[in-house]
């Protein structure tokens, strides 16, 4: 490990960066590195910004992606290089785009697909308890509170901690999960022997939800993100307060968890279009004119 390598990996350290992102930023650095053969800390300005650029219009990556770069770049600089540079590159807000949500029959064939019961039991989890990709992966056997029927996730988004349900079924199914498979450390360890004590990654994670879903004939819903949103709307659906649903979720804001409103069948359905309230009226009123 370079001297300069090391000291980044201190400061990020130093200011509480998540690990997700000390990679990202470390990739950053590393990048601009070998595209130039030589010392992040020897280049100019205009350097980087045509990195940047290079990025974006040569190599063709997401102005979000070239955007963590930046980002990776200006922490550099700041925090590590002796001499701080700034530089421009700035993106605009990324749209938000309504989850894509598939139907309660999909998700029951999405999660019956895989034949490995450790696979069926981690989509099974993020479904029943609305969890993350890295919460479920960061799950530990004492994780599952049996007796008041929750589920810690301690790993949270933001480095907090919350509590979520624990479905009847999913218990039913961790219990036989647990005779066969023997978890220690983690609830869902990696498979590689030398890992053992290691939890699955998100790759990994990604991956069987891409297979179960492929097998299951289902072409809404890439990401395994989308069984978490699957888990607010029908909730919702069903005619659980907005605000509980958002407790599980450990949403901060309410406004984040507003937007499975905008995905609910049941939610858009019961409001009548006006065309239809005009018919309506149209028809009340010759009604009574028949009548008088």
């Amino acid at each position: 490990m370079t001297p300069l390598r090391e000291k980044m990996i201190k400061a990020m350290q130093l200011n509480n960066l998540a690990k997700n992102t000390q990679r990202c930023y470390l990739g950053a650095v590393t990048g601009i590195a070998r595209h130039y053969q030589q010392s992040p800390d020897t280049l100019s300005q205009q350097m980087i910004e045509d990195y940047l650029l290079y990025l974006r219009n040569t190599k063709g990556h997401a102005p979000e992606s070239c955007g963590f770069v930046a980002a990776g770049l200006r922490f550099f600089y700041k925090h590590v290089a002796d001499e701080e540079i700034p530089f421009v590159y700035r993106i605009r807000r990324k749209a938000k785009n309504l989850p894509n949500v598939l139907t309660q029959e999909e998700v029951w064939d999405l999660i019956n697909a895989p034949t490995n019961l450790k696979h069926r039991l981690i989509l099974m989890t993020a479904y029943s308890a609305g969890l993350r990709a890295c919460e479920v992966t960061a799950l530990k056997p004492e994780n599952i509170d049996s007796k008041r029927m929750l589920i810690k996730v301690e790993k949270a988004k933001g480095n907090e901690q919350r509590y979520s349900i624990l479905s009847v079924k999913l218990l039913e199914e961790l219990r036989i999960y647990y005779e066969t498979c023997q978890p220690q450390t983690y609830l869902f360890p990696s498979s590689y022997i030398h890992k053992k004590k290691q939890p699955l990654s998100y790759t990994a994670v990604r991956m069987i939800y891409a297979k179960a879903r492929k097998k299951a004939g289902i072409t809404n819903g890439a990401g395994v993100h989308t069984l978490r949103h699957c888990f607010a709307t029908h909730l919702l659906e069903a005619g659980y307060d907005i605000r509980r649903i958002q407790v599980l979720l450990g949403h901060r804001r309410l406004s984040t968890t507003m937007i499975y409103l905008h995905v609910s069948r049941k939610t858009l359905c019961q409001i009548p279009s006006p065309l239809d309230l005009l018919e309506r009226a149209r028809k009340e009123d010759s009604t009574d004119e028949t009548i008088q």
